[in-house]
């Protein structure tokens, strides 16, 4: 059950990377790719995760502050 757990959290993650459109991810989820983003789709994502701050959970901006690190 762990391994099918694993493997639909790879496919869901891998697949969010190759993504263009972050308006349909989660917060979550931006949060958790930040640092995997191709340099090419940064401006966009940047600017989503941005317009979601303001509206984050206090445990989604602790990890938002603790991924930034990532982004550099």
């Amino acid at each position: 059950m762990k391994q099918l757990f694993k493997l639909i959290f790879v496919i869901i993650f891998t697949s969010t990377l190759f993504a263009e459109d972050f308006s349909e991810m989660s917060t979550q989820e931006l949060i958790a790719i930040m640092g995997y983003v191709k340099p090419a789709n940064l401006p966009k994502f940047k600017s989503e995760l941005r317009s979601r701050v303001s509206s984050m959970s206090s445990n989604e901006k602790k990890k938002y502050k603790k991924n930034l690190s990532k982004m550099k």
